[in-house]
């Protein structure tokens, strides 16, 4: 296999992992947090909100990168 179709075929192993991980935590917390979240939203400083967000929002970009890089590991050891 060439090294270019090797290349686009983890980048697209890693995109649809991605994607399905992407859309799990969202319906979590879509789930789990929406009520607190929108509490949160209407009864605090904006500034606590905006603060959750984006705190929220790196934990959701490290943890999705963390846990991607593993599944990308973990399949090519599968398929080597």
């Amino acid at each position: 296999m060439s090294e270019k179709s090797h290349l686009l075929k983890s980048f697209l192993i890693e995109t649809a992992v991605y994607a399905v991980l992407v859309a799990a935590y969202f319906f979590l917390v879509l789930h789990f947090m929406s009520g607190w979240l929108a509490s949160l939203f209407d009864r605090s400083n904006k500034g606590v909100y905006a603060t959750v967000a984006l705190l929220l929002m790196i934990a959701q970009g490290v943890v999705l990168e963390v846990t991607t890089t593993a599944l990308l590991r973990f399949i090519r050891r599968r398929t080597e």
